[in-house]
């Protein structure tokens, strides 16, 4: 894995532009409480990725991983519900739900990755900039 922080991660980087797409999509939402779930779990996706970089162990990024990936069915839930009541057109449901199919494969994968290379100890190396 090639990476210095966070922000070179694509998974990151996706699950930010998701959260963007998302916050757009939903800003003219009438429902008020469903476009708050909404947005927070699209937030929660790119954040945990961050939070589990930034604790500095393979076991913690680990974990956050799958926490990123829970945010990504619970969004996916919210998006199908949406779906149903009229919230979002068809296009933009195959187009959020598409993206959020595509980091949870990404997510996936990360983590498999990591947990090949994760040490026995729980600390993590990063490499020299």
């Amino acid at each position: 894995m090639a990476f210095q922080s966070f922000e070179d991660l694509e998974v990151w980087q996706r699950g930010c532009r998701l959260a963007v797409d998302v916050f757009q999509t939903f800003a003219s939402c009438r429902n008020f409480t469903m476009q708050d779930q909404v947005q927070r779990s699209a937030l929660s996706i790119p954040c945990n990725v961050a939070e589990g970089y930034e604790r500095n162990s393979n076991k913690e990024f680990i974990r956050f991983l799958n926490i990123s990936k829970g945010s990504g069915g619970e969004l996916r839930t919210q998006l199908y519900i949406s779906r149903k009541l009229d919230f979002l057109t068809k296009g933009d449901f195959n187009r959020l739900v598409g993206e959020s199919k595509e980091l949870s494969k990404m997510l996936h994968g990360l983590s498999r990755a990591v947990s090949k290379r994760s040490p026995k100890k729980s600390k993590r190396v990063r490499p020299e900039p």
